[in-house]
């Protein structure tokens, strides 16, 4: 099991990575569990909604369907494209897939949720995309409407789950539903610690899809997985999240995409740093450039000043226990003009003003937790129905 953990430069004497000693297998997501759904898509008419984080083993969900004869009609794209990586937030576009010639249809364009024309002569949609645990990472806001649109379609879905590598803990303000968005959809904490296949069994469960209708969903398990594996992804799930410690850190420095701050867009370690030129200069600085996945950065061209966490691991700080709000607190407190420190996204990203008022009040992490207690012991019994692994 050394192998799962080459790339720590120190031991990391945690229970999460510890644990994985123990395993005698790395876990396998459900695509690569092929007998437990080919009978259910053998000679049906069969969606996929996939991307570039959908292989089984070293061959695309879609090219292995195809070779095991299962006709598939249409491909839905979510943000990032379908094989090829777009920028955050660009818009998707239809098209048709250039290695097999099915139709691209594009739910991150002109509509977020498929049609009934989509649907249009679906039997079953399979869902495999690989997650990485927060509410504001998109995909599970296309497994809402997902399962929504099949349940409102008389369409069968299948979710082929994979593991979540930030579903050791869930964490964070519980989403207010006043200010839903694509990036805070459901009543959950920022990090919600469930696997896909477990937060599409909550949504139908929990009445959450719109009307309360509910979808004729299976979910094909993970195999050797716990909610305490250490799980590095094989393919990065988007391009600003380039390696492991960009994962762990996403659900904290995500928060300064609504700020004046950089999190290394158009830099070699994206959401491993963040700075402005705004900052006092404390030894450390980058400067974004224009790169793939990043074509405009915010700060292009200009030296950003701020604090370097790519030794995340190194210094123990990797895998977190919790969100970590000393980060966007500091930086808020070091900006000289403070009432532009936050920009209208900061709001939508923390569903809702009260992070921001509470930043703003001089509140510390440990009092603007205590306001998330309650709310998330609330969702810790909701979490704890659908879930699939110990």
């Amino acid at each position: 099991m050394k192998k799962l953990i080459h790339s720590f430069s120190v031991v990391i004497s945690i229970t999460l990575v510890t644990a994985c000693y123990g395993m005698k297998e790395y876990p396998a997501p459900g695509a690569n569990q092929i007998s437990q759904y080919k009978s259910l898509i053998e000679g049906k008419r069969v969606a996929v909604i996939a991307n570039q984080t959908s292989m089984v083993g070293k061959t695309h969900l879609v090219d292995t369907l195809l070779s095991l004869g299962i006709r598939i009609n249409a491909i839905f794209a979510p943000e990032h494209g379908f094989r090829d990586l777009a920028d955050a937030g660009q818009p998707i576009e239809n098209g048709m897939d250039a290695e097999t010639g099915i139709p691209l249809i594009s739910i991150y364009g002109s509509h977020l949720k498929p049609t009934p024309e989509d649907l249009n002569g679906i039997d079953v949609v399979i869902f495999d995309i690989q997650d990485v645990g927060t509410r504001f990472y998109t995909y599970i806001s296309t497994l809402h409407y997902v399962l929504e649109a099949c349940a409102e379609n008389n369409v069968r879905c299948i979710v082929l789950d994979r593991p979540n590598p930030n579903g050791f803990y869930f964490d964070g303000n519980i989403a207010d539903t006043l200010y839903r968005s694509f990036v805070g959809l459901d009543p959950v904490p920022v990090v919600h610690g469930m696997t896909v296949g477990e937060y599409a069994q909550m949504l139908n469960g929990e009445g959450w899809l719109k009307n309360r209708v509910r979808c004729d969903l299976t979910v094909i398990k993970c195999t050797n997985y716990t909610h305490k594996t250490y799980y590095e992804l094989p393919v990065k799930p988007s391009p600003n999240l380039p390696n492991q410690t960009s994962v762990y850190l996403y659900p904290s420095l995500c928060f300064f995409e609504g700020t004046k701050i950089s999190v290394g867009r158009g830099t070699a370690f994206p959401f491993q740093v963040y700075g402005s030129p705004e900052l006092p200069d404390t030894g450390f600085s980058f400067t974004p450039e224009s790169v793939p996945g990043a074509k405009n950065p915010p700060f292009i061209g200009q030296k950003c000043f701020g604090k370097d966490l790519r030794n995340a691991f190194k210094d123990q700080i990797m895998p977190p226990s919790k969100i970590n709000l000393d980060w966007v607190i500091d930086a808020y407190r070091n900006y000289p003009e403070k009432n532009k420190f936050f920009t209208s996204y900061f709001d939508v990203l923390a569903s809702g003003p009260m992070l921001r008022e509470q930043i703003r009040d001089g509140m510390t992490s440990d009092e603007i937790r205590a306001t998330w207690r309650e709310g998330l012991k609330k969702f810790g019994k909701i979490r704890a129905k659908y879930l699939l692994y110990p």
